[in-house]
C-alpha cells in the first residue's frame, strides 16, 4: 500500500478503501497511530479522518465518528439542493426548446454544418461516425512521417471497420513512405486498406459512407467542422478521387525526375520555389522540416550551379522545374512522320 496517492483511492469518506477502513478503525480504538502507518494509506488524511496530534507529531489521532457523519450528511444535503436545482433548470430548458417552432427544419439545417470546438467533441464526433460507416473512408493526411503512436491509437477502430468490410483510402504525402511505422500499418489492414502519395496534400479530410466529412477549422486543429451538406460532399468527394488519380501507390517506387542530379523532392522544391514561397512554406507543404528543405536547397543549388537565391529560380526556370514535367523530345531518327513525310 505504500506511495499510493488519491488517484488509487477514488472514494470518500462513505466509502472506505479496505487498508483505509482497517487504520481509521484502529486509530478509533486506541485513540492515536503512529504517523508512519498513515503514510502507507494517504487517503485517510486527504479525506480529513486522520490529523497529526498536536501533542505529539509522530502520532495521528482520528477524527471523531460522530463529526465525519455530520460531515457526511452535511454533503449530501448539499448535493441533493444541487441536483433539485439542476433538474429545475433542465425541465425549463427543454419547455423553452419544446416551445420554438420549425424545430425539426432548424436542426436539419443547422446539422448541415456544425462547428466542433475543443478536442473532446472533435474525438466524439469522430467515433460515432466511425462506429455508423458502413463502406467506406476516405482520408487525406498531411504532415510527413506518421508517427507509430498516432497510427496505433486508431488501429483498433480501423481493425474493428476493416472486420465489418469497410474499406479505407488514405492520400500522404511521399515523406511519409520513409517511416515503418506506416507500412506495418499498411500489412495489419490488409486488402481493406490503401494508400497512395503526392509531393504534398491539402489539409486534413476525413470522409465516411460519402454522408459525413471533417476538416480543421483553425490551425492546430482544435476546432473542426462537421460537414453534411450532400453538395459540400460531392465536391469534396470529386477532390479527392482526382488527388488519388495523380498519387503513386505506396507499393509503388516513386517516378524519376528525369534529370540527372534532382529528386523529386527536389523538383517539388524548386517548383514551390518558382512560386515564391519562403522556407517554412515549403517544408509545411512537403511534411518536413525546415532544416531538411533547406539541406534540400542547397544540393538543388549546386546541381544548377546557382551561386544565389535569385540565380537559383533563374536556373529552376531555364532547367524546366518550375512547373509539371515536360515530356522530353524525341531525337530526330525517331520522330514521326507527317502524311507528306515531313
Amino acid at each position: 500500500m505504500a506511495g499510493h496517492g488519491s488517484d488509487t483511492h477514488p472514494h470518500g469518506a462513505d466509502r472506505l478503501c479496505e487498508a483505509g477502513h482497517a487504520l481509521y478503525s484502529r486509530a478509533v480504538s486506541r485513540g492515536r497511530v503512529p504517523r508512519a502507518d498513515g503514510a502507507a494509506v494517504p487517503c485517510l488524511l486527504e479525506l480529513g479522518l486522520l490529523h497529526p496530534d498536536p501533542d505529539d507529531m509522530d502520532r495521528l489521532v482520528p477524527t471523531s465518528p460522530q463529526e465525519v457523519m455530520t460531515r457526511l450528511l452535511r454533503g449530501m444535503h448539499k448535493e441533493v439542493r444541487a441536483s433539485q436545482a439542476r433538474v429545475g433548470t433542465a425541465v425549463a430548458a427543454v419547455e423553452w426548446y419544446a416551445g420554438l417552432g420549425g424545430r425539426e427544419q432548424g436542426l436539419a439545417k443547422g446539422m448541415a454544418i456544425r462547428v466542433l470546438d475543443g478536442l473532446t467533441r472533435i474525438r466524439a464526433a469522430m467515433d460515432e461516425a466511425t462506429e455508423r460507416c458502413t463502406s467506406e473512408v476516405l482520408a487525406v493526411q498531411p504532415g510527413g512521417i506518421r508517427r507509430e503512436d498516432e497510427l496505433t491509437e486508431g488501429l483498433h477502430r480501423a481493425l474493428e471497420m476493416r472486420r465489418r468490410g469497410v474499406r479505407m483510402r488514405d492520400l500522404y504525402t511521399h515523406v511519409a513512405r520513409h517511416g515503418q511505422g506506416l507500412r506495418t500499418y499498411m500489412e495489419l489492414m490488409g486488402d481493406a486498406a490503401q494508400a497512395r502519395t503526392l509531393d504534398e496534400v491539402p489539409e486534413r479530410l476525413i470522409l465516411f459512407d460519402r454522408t459525413v466529412a471533417f476538416i480543421p477549422a483553425n490551425t492546430d486543429r482544435t476546432v473542426a467542422l462537421e460537414l453534411r451538406h450532400p453538395a459540400l460532399i460531392d465536391y469534396l468527394v470529386t477532390v479527392f478521387e482526382r488527388l488519388w488519380q495523380l498519387a503513386v501507390p505506396l507499393a509503388s517506387p516513386l517516378p524519376e525526375t528525369g534529370i540527372d542530379g534532382i529528386s523529386l523532392r527536389e523538383r517539388s522544391i524548386a517548383a514551390l520555389l518558382a512560386e515564391g514561397h519562403q522556407d517554412a512554406v515549403i517544408a509545411e507543404r512537403l511534411g518536413i522540416s525546415v532544416r531538411t528543405c533547406r539541406a534540400h536547397i542547397a544540393r538543388l543549388s549546386e546541381t544548377l550551379g546557382a551561386a544565389s537565391r535569385t540565380q537559383l529560380g533563374v536556373r529552376i526556370a531555364q532547367a524546366g522545374l518550375d512547373g509539371p514535367p515536360r515530356p522530353r523530345p524525341v531525337p530526330a531518327s525517331g520522330a514521326p512522320k507527317g502524311p507528306a513525310g515531313l
